[in-house]
């Protein structure tokens, strides 16, 4: 089913999660712990993300180094596979224009198509880790906006070979993010939602949004999206800070504020143990909040943390 038609059709509160595949070497073991102690909060659907290859330099056995290309997190098109079959759910695979040409881009949504994946989120992705700056793939897409109009073509049926006459169809829900705190690389709001109302104009159906530790962020957004002409349904993103590092980390890698509030709280905390249930609260806070003003899915990125997502949901619903 389409997120859209879950939307539609929805008569309770909608949950969704957010995975990483393990890195290369691990099993799918990793995913399946992290994810049983969430099923029972029946989401709606599982978002995975997909990594682009990184450059490492290997030492030769000469002494002199080869700049190889690997990727860490690969799988992510078989994980949909693995969640849809075990679990029964729909899975939302993440598709990046940075690292992939548009024939990969292609063929990847060919497969996802063939094992009856029928949304997607499409992202630019970020630059590469040796990177300041996000460089495209040389026969690939340099802004999310051209990713969205690839997919809308194979879902007309059209292909980028020229010779494909009468190409099946695909039907993909295709949703993109969005930045309540604005994109980094944005020099302001406006042209932030500019550029997000261009891939709406181009096919996209829905907006999942950056994470935020401060709801009227949320609010705040989708009251500038809605004056700006975005009338699609707009997710918020959410994640719980449970941990001192993370109030320097999330802030430099995410561009987001955290709170001085919770900030504060959480330095005053004496163990790990304070921290999560600091984090905790704070997150079930925002749940609460949100839930009272009708969004329309409570999307969570789990990210190492299932337990302090499960004793949220367990106090909210």
């Amino acid at each position: 089913m389409k997120l859209t038609e879950h939307l539609a059709t929805a008569k309770d509160t909608i949950i969704s999660f957010e995975i990483l595949p393990p890195t290369k070497g691990k099993g799918i073991e990793s995913i399946f712990s992290h994810l049983d102690l969430l099923m029972e909060f029946n989401p709606a659907f599982i978002n995975v993300t997909y990594h682009r290859a990184e450059q490492v330099y290997k030492k030769r056995p000469d002494n002199s180094f080869e700049r190889v290309e690997i990727r860490k997190r690969p799988g992510t098109v078989g994980i949909c596979a693995a969640l849809m079959h075990r679990y029964k759910i729909e899975a939302i695979p993440h598709i990046i224009c940075g690292g992939f040409s548009k024939e990969e881009t292609e063929n990847a949504l060919i497969d996802l198509n063939f094992l009856g994946v029928r949304n997607i989120l499409a992202l630019r992705g970020d630059a590469a880790a040796n990177e300041k700056f996000f460089t495209p793939h040389p026969a690939g897409h340099r802004y999310a906006e051209d990713l969205v109009k690839q997919v809308i073509n194979l879902n007309n049926g059209q292909y980028l070979e020229d010779d494909i006459m009468d190409g099946g169809k695909t039907d993909f829900c295709i949703g993109v993010a969005g930045y309540p705190e604005k994109h980094y690389e944005s020099p302001n709001m406006d042209t932030d939602i500019y550029y997000l109302k261009k891939k709406i104009e181009y096919g996209a159906h829905y907006v999942t949004t950056q994470m935020f530790f401060r709801n009227e962020h949320y609010y705040n957004y989708v009251n500038r999206c809605r004056e700006h002409g975005v009338d699609v349904p707009i997710i918020p993103g959410l994640k719980p800070l449970t941990t001192k590092r993370q109030m320097t980390m999330i802030p430099s890698i995410f561009n987001v504020e955290v709170p001085v509030e919770l900030y504060d709280e959480m330095m005053k905390a004496k163990n790990e143990k304070d921290c999560e249930k600091i984090g905790e609260d704070w997150l079930l806070e925002q749940c609460k909040d949100l839930l009272k003003n009708k969004a329309p899915i409570l999307h969570f990125y789990t990210l190492g943390k299932p337990h302090v997502i499960y004793n949220v949901l367990k106090r909210l619903l």
